[in-house]
Formats: structure tokens, sequence, C-alpha cells
């Protein structure tokens, strides 16, 4: 797979422009376009869902309708664990690849651990975890959706608790329901329902997974890394291992079993699907957005030095290296935006290197057009970041 052409920083923001369905010639009709086109959306914080898929409608307007029945009412996406063990949004279609190349590895682990965990504190042992598992899963499949605490009336030894970390600084009450759905959830037998509340709402149901097929892990593996390449090429290595949370084993063999064909990057050595080594050009027209903190674009590559400027990431960041909402301009990112308690959408310019009146009146659309479908709702990211806690109160 030797390197065929470099691919420099101006066609990546193209790329980026047109397959993440930012620029304005790019943007999609429906949520599950959305999806396919971006693999996985982030859905630690719900409202990040939302707000990705909004930034890339069309019509906007349409953004919380469609996206509540896309994800709650025709099942056409799906929230559930994926990679590096963080829950996402990802079109059903994609369900069973997501669970054969990422998710039975950390399935096992974490009910090894609650297992574990159960043992040390002198809980009951494996066979009665399962008895407690089928039926709850049975429960479940009668109710369709619920929370933890319905399935609790009708499994009451959910509610059994034990002592985790006992004598540690990190001691802690855990319950066998928040524990148990957890692993369920990452072993791909339950899924994310409707929130109890609105769209904001990070208290939601559970539901059974929908059906899907068991898929080789290998192939799988193949299969998920060719989509995120095609949506996300060129990436680096090091880029795919961090996104998929794979060792870097099955990442180049996933290389090798999909074809992928190397170019060279500023970085060094990327790569991209077998055929997808024709120049791109950039959008028709120059473009802006606002992006949600955690949106799958500005946390998509691991090296991210092509469009963020290293300088703008302590104000852009979070402690543990979760990116807060963001103001993109042609590609890059030069500041970001938050909503004030009054509904306001406000922004700022950290990086205004080219960043004159068109760009400036552009960003200004886009903060209009997103108070114009978020209407009286109020946001507040999850993962605070610097900018955004100063815009928000100031």
């Amino acid at each position: 797979m030797g390197a065929e052409r470099y691919i420099g920083v101006a066609e990546r923001r193209a790329r980026l422009a047109l397959r993440q369905r930012l620029a304005g010639q790019a943007r999609a009709g429906t949520p599950e376009e959305v999806a396919d086109a971006l693999v996985a959306l982030h859905g630690t914080d719900p409202a990040t869902v939302y707000l990705a898929v909004g930034a890339r409608l069309a019509d906007p307007a349409k953004t919380v309708k469609e996206t509540g029945r896309a994800l709650y009412e025709d099942r056409s996406l799906v929230r559930m664990h994926g990679m590096r063990h963080t829950v996402f949004v990802f079109p059903t279609g994609l369900t069973a690849v997501v669970h054969a190349s990422t998710g039975l590895a950390v399935a096992a682990r974490e009910r090894a651990a609650l297992l574990k965990h159960m043992a040390a504190a002198g809980a009951p042992d494996a066979a009665w975890l399962k008895e407690v598992e089928e039926s709850a899963l049975a429960a479940l499949a009668r109710r369709g959706q619920a929370t933890a605490a319905e399935l609790a009336q009708d499994e009451p030894r959910l509610r059994e608790q034990f002592v985790y970390g006992a004598g540690k600084s990190y001691e802690g009450l855990h319950t066998v329901s928040t524990r148990l759905l957890k692993v369920l959830g990452v072993e791909g037998k339950v899924v994310r329902g409707r929130p109890l509340g609105s769209w904001t709402s990070s208290r939601f149901r559970w539901a059974v997974a929908p059906e899907h097929p068991e898929l080789d892990a290998a192939e799988a593996q193949a299969e998920l890394l060719s989509r995120w390449l095609a949506a996300c090429g060129p990436a680096t290595e090091a880029d795919l291992k961090w996104w998929t949370g794979w060792r870097v084993t099955d990442v180049r063999r996933a290389l090798a079993a999909c074809g992928a064909r190397s170019v060279t990057l500023d970085e060094g050595t990327g790569y991209v699907v077998e055929d997808d080594v024709d120049v791109v050009s950039a959008p028709d027209e120059p473009w802006a957005a606002l992006l949600p903190g955690l949106d799958p674009t500005a946390m998509g590559w691991q090296q991210r030095d092509w469009y963020l400027a290293p300088e703008l990431r302590p104000l852009l960041f979070d402690g543990s290296g979760n990116v807060g909402p963001t103001v993109w301009w042609n590609g890059r990112v030069i500041g970001g935006w938050a909503q004030r308690a009054d509904g306001e959408i406000t922004w700022r310019i950290l990086d205004g290197e080219g960043v004159g009146r068109e760009a400036r009146a552009a960003i200004e659309t886009e903060a209009e057009r997103l108070s114009g479908w978020v209407g009286t709702t109020r946001i507040t990211p999850r993962f605070r970041t610097p900018l955004e806690k100063q815009l928000a109160t100031g």
C-alpha cells in the first residue's frame, strides 16, 4: 500500500465540508442521511444528537420531530454503546457491524468486571445474575420500553445492592439494575429508548435491542473501517486506532481486508478507501457552521491540527478531552458558541485569520438558524468547557 499522492489541508477541509454534510450544497434531507454520512453520532449527551443533525439539515425546523421519529418511532436510528465504550447513535442497519467489531470484546470485559465486583462484595453469583437478566429482558419485552425502576417492579432482584471498592477512596453502593443494564447495553441486548422529558433529557427508558445477525468479528471490523474511511478519510493509523478503540493489530488487519489505499498527509501516511483517490474540490460557496459539544466532526480524528489550531484547545475542550460547542469557517474551527439563560445564541471568534465580514455574516446566519429551531428549549452541554461557560454567563 505505497503512498500514491499527497492530500493537503485544503482538500481535507473540502472533503470534511461535503462528506460531513456541513457546506450548504451538501446538507441533508433527513436525520437518517446525516447518520449514514457520519457513521456515528455521539450520544452521551442526548442534545448533541439533535444539534448535530440540525446543523446538517437543509430544513432545520424538522430537527426535533424527525430525529425523534427516527429514534423512537421508526427505529431507523439506534442509541447504543459502541467504540471506546461510548454511547453513539447509529443507523439501525449498522448495529450488527458495531456489535461484532467492537461490542463483543468490550462486553466480555464489562461482564467479567461486574461479576468480580459482586463476588468481592459477597453478592450473589453468576447463576443468580443470569436468572435476573433473563427475567428483566422478558419484562422489558412485555413492556416495550421501561425505566430501570419500572423493570424492578417486575423483577425486584434488580434492586439488590452491593458495595463497590470497600475501604477504598472510591467506595460506593451500586445497584444491580444500574450495572446490569449497562452490561446488557454493551452486549447489544438493550438500547436507549425514549427520554423522560424533552429531547435534551439525560433520563431515558430502555428497550430491547433490534435483532441483527451475528457477524464474523474480523469481517465486521473491515466493514466498519471502510465505512468510516469513506466518511472521514484520509485518516492516519493513530486516528483509526483512537476512533475505534481497537488494538493496532486489529486496525492494520482491517485496513488490509478492506483494501485501503495509502496517501501522504502532512502528518505522514494516511488511508482512504480503495477508490477514493480522486481530487475533491472545495464547495461552491463559503460556509459556516455552529456544531455542538461532542460533535462527530470536531471529535472525528485524534490528530486535529489540520482543522483546529492547538492554541484554541484550552478554551474549547474540558479536562477529559471532550470538545465543547464550536464555530467553523470553511473547514476549520475558529471559535465557540453558547446559549445564554435568556435563550440568546452567542459566539466568539478565537482565531480571526481570514475571518472578515463575509464570515461574520455567515456565522450570524447560522446562529439565527439554530435559534430558530431550538426555540424556547435551553441547552446546557453535559461537558462544560471554559469558553462555553464564559459565553453562557457573559
